[in-house]
C-alpha cells in the first residue's frame, strides 16, 4: 500500500500509541529542556498540542563537539518530516520542546540525555552514551491530528459515538475516490481489517470514541 496512504488513513490506521501524562510528569520534564526562540512570526498561530500532525525540518548536533549527527533534508528526497506531536515518534526531548511552536517558528533547543537516548546512547545515529543534543528546529506546518474530534465525527455518518465497518467502509471509499489512484479491490477490504484488528479492542465489531481516542482528547 506503500507511503501514498501514510497521510491517507492516519485518522485510523495508525498504530495506538499508550496516553502520556499530561500533569507534573510533562511539568517537570519541560523544566529540563532549553529553548532558543531563533524566530517567530508576527502571526504566531495556530499553536501545537499534543497529538497534532506537524511537519518540519531539524537538524541535530551533539552538545559535547558541535558535531551533526541528523539531518532530516538529506532524508525522503529533501521533504520535511510529519510526525504527531506528544506521542512518541521522536524522543521525549521534542516532544516537549516543540509544543505551543507555530508555522514558520523557528527554535534551538537543548536536550538532556534522560529525554533522548539516556545511558545506553543509540549507536546507529552515532550518539553516543549520556550525550546531551542539541536540535535546530523549523516548523512548518500544524494541522489537527489524526485522532481529532472532527476526524471522529466526519467518519460518525450516524453520530451514535461509535464507528461501524459500514461506516469506515464508506470513508475508505471516499478517501480512495478523493485520492483518485487506482488499487485492487483487495486492497480496501485489508485495510479495513486491519482497522478493526488494531482499534476494535473489545471485539463488539464497532470503534468506539474511547477506542479511537488514543490521545485522550477531554471531547469525546
Amino acid at each position: 500500500m506503500g507511503r501514498e496512504l501514510s497521510l491517507l488513513l492516519l485518522p485510523l490506521a495508525l498504530l495506538a500509541a499508550p496516553a502520556q501524562a499530561e500533569g507534573g510528569a510533562a511539568a517537570a520534564m519541560a523544566e529540563e529542556v532549553k529553548i532558543e526562540v531563533l524566530h517567530l512570526p508576527e502571526v504566531c498561530s495556530p499553536k501545537s498540542k499534543k497529538g497534532d500532525l506537524l511537519n518540519a525540518h531539524y537538524d541535530g548536533f551533539l552538545a559535547s563537539d558541535g558535531s551533526k549527527f541528523y539531518c532530516s533534508r538529506t532524508q525522503n528526497e529533501g521533504h520535511p518530516k510529519w510526525f504527531v506531536l506528544g506521542v512518541g515518534q521522536v524522543i521525549k526531548g521534542l516532544d516537549i520542546a516543540m509544543m505551543n511552536m507555530c508555522p514558520g517558528e523557528k527554535r534551538k533547543v537543548v536536550i538532556p540525555p534522560s529525554l533522548a537516548y539516556g545511558q545506553q546512547g543509540y549507536a546507529q545515529g552515532k550518539i553516543p552514551p549520556n550525550a546531551t543534543l542539541i536540535f535546530e528546529i523549523e516548523l512548518y506546518a500544524v494541522n489537527k491530528g489524526p485522532r481529532s474530534v472532527e476526524a471522529f465525527n466526519q467518519i460518525d455518518k450516524d453520530g451514535d459515538k461509535k464507528l461501524s465497518e459500514l461506516e469506515i467502509s464508506q470513508y475508505l471509499k471516499e478517501e480512495f475516490a478523493r485520492d483518485g489512484k487506482k488499487r485492487h479491490p483487495s486492497v480496501h477490504d485489508e485495510i479495513l481489517a486491519d482497522i478493526f484488528k488494531k482499534n476494535d479492542h473489545d471485539g463488539d465489531g464497532f470503534i468506539s470514541a474511547k477506542e479511537y481516542n488514543v490521545y485522550q482528547h477531554d471531547e469525546l
